[in-house]
């Protein structure tokens, strides 16, 4: 972060840190509880282990998902999107996205991304990338053709933050334990269901208390992912405008790409889901002015607009002192 010229956020590297540390006490906690029902079941049953099996394979799956995602979350990132890589000579949206681009790298002081475009009318924008080296700054054809480039800059400057801060990375390296236990939970039914013998199954003893647990381990993580993901947004809104000094240009691309959500087919907003985290706006449809976020905000990985615009609002207060 103090690489570039993008404000550093002591509050994210602190919440970034926080959820690391409660990940991993969760995650040893997790580990030793697993051993513990192991062994109990080894001894009331006379050393046999063989339900091993099940939580070693969903480790092993959880863990390699995990460095995939983070060792190919660009191309990853691409291929769900089927956005391509683009030149500057490509086209003339590529040319005007490059120059974009450039000047925002000049202005932060980084290197510069790799541009891509996605040929979806939904007008969003991501980055993605462990590092600014592999990097891939990817826009919609459909928020090309709705911003002016003011707009533009201040969305393309919120994504680059994300790389400046490298938050990308810590949520890709914080998602592991949910990944692991999203995976037992479904191992755990599938051999339960599946196991040969019915509900009578010894294998019973341990695979029930295991779902039981890897559910528990998978909620309690997914709120921390959660909270963090609301968090950086904000952060992201907050680096960019600083930046650019336009927040009033961020504020007015975040009301046109919400609004236009509600436009958008309903399967075009569910095969963009995978990458809602990713996404400057999440693919969902806009909530009507004056109804209630409810318990549903907790589970949203961006905050909302109101609260984005608030913040956009009040930064754009303190610049023009």
């Amino acid at each position: 972060m103090a690489r570039t010229r993008y404000a550093s956020d002591p509050g994210l590297i602190a919440r970034m840190g926080a959820t690391m540390f409660l990940m991993g006490l969760l995650f040893v906690g997790f580990g030793t509880a697993i051993v513990v029902l192991i062994d109990a079941y080894a001894h009331r049953h006379g050393g046999s282990t063989s339900p091993d099996i099940l939580i070693i394979f969903a480790a092993l799956i959880g863990v390699g998902t995990a460095v995939a995602s983070y060792y190919w979350s660009d191309k990853i990132a691409l291929r769900t999107s089927g956005a391509r890589l683009v030149s500057p000579n490509d086209s003339q949206d590529a040319a005007r996205l490059h120059g974009i681009v450039d000047r925002l790298c000049a202005l932060a002081n980084m290197p510069k991304p790799r541009v891509a475009i996605a040929p979806t009318s939904m007008p969003n924008a991501f980055a993605t990338g462990r590092n600014s080296k592999v990097a891939v700054l990817c826009a919609t054809q459909g928020i090309l053709d709705k911003l002016d480039n003011e707009e533009l800059e201040g969305v393309l400057a919120h994504e680059m933050s994300h790389v400046a801060h490298k938050d990308v990375a810590v949520m890709t390296v914080a998602s592991l334990l949910g990944i692991i236990a999203a995976l037992m939970v479904r191992f755990a039914f599938y051999s339960e269901l599946f196991g040969g013998r019915g509900r009578n199954n010894q294998n019973a003893l341990l695979i029930i208390p295991i779902m039981l647990l890897s559910i528990v381990v998978y909620a309690v993580s997914f709120l921390l992912i959660r909270m963090l993901s609301r968090y950086r947004e904000l952060s992201a809104d907050r680096s960019g405008a600083l930046l650019t000094g336009q927040p009033r240009a961020l504020a007015s691309a975040l009301v046109k790409v919400t609004g236009d959500m509600g436009r958008i087919p309903t399967r075009d907003l569910r095969a963009a889901e995978p990458l809602n985290a990713f996404f400057f706006a999440p693919a969902l449809r806009p909530k009507r002015p004056g109804q209630q976020q409810g318990i549903g905000e907790i589970f949203s990985t961006h905050p909302s607009l109101q609260k984005r615009l608030a913040q956009l609002d009040k930064i754009s207060k303190q610049l023009s002192r």
